[in-house]
């Protein structure tokens, strides 16, 4: 039982930083551009990569 008066804090408080974390990055408008991210994902330019 005293176990339970632990984990139930802990969980509630990770709970939280997940969910500060959610905000946070929805009031960053990390969602913005997810139609650019798909292309960017399936585009062949790979300017970044060094040439053999």
């Amino acid at each position: 039982m005293n176990v339970l008066a632990v984990l139930i804090p802990v969980s509630l408080i990770l709970g939280g930083v997940g969910l500060a974390a959610f905000v946070w990055s929805m009031r960053a408008s990390q969602y913005e551009d997810l139609e650019g991210a798909r292309h960017r994902v399936l585009s062949d330019d790979h300017d970044d990569r060094p040439l053999p």
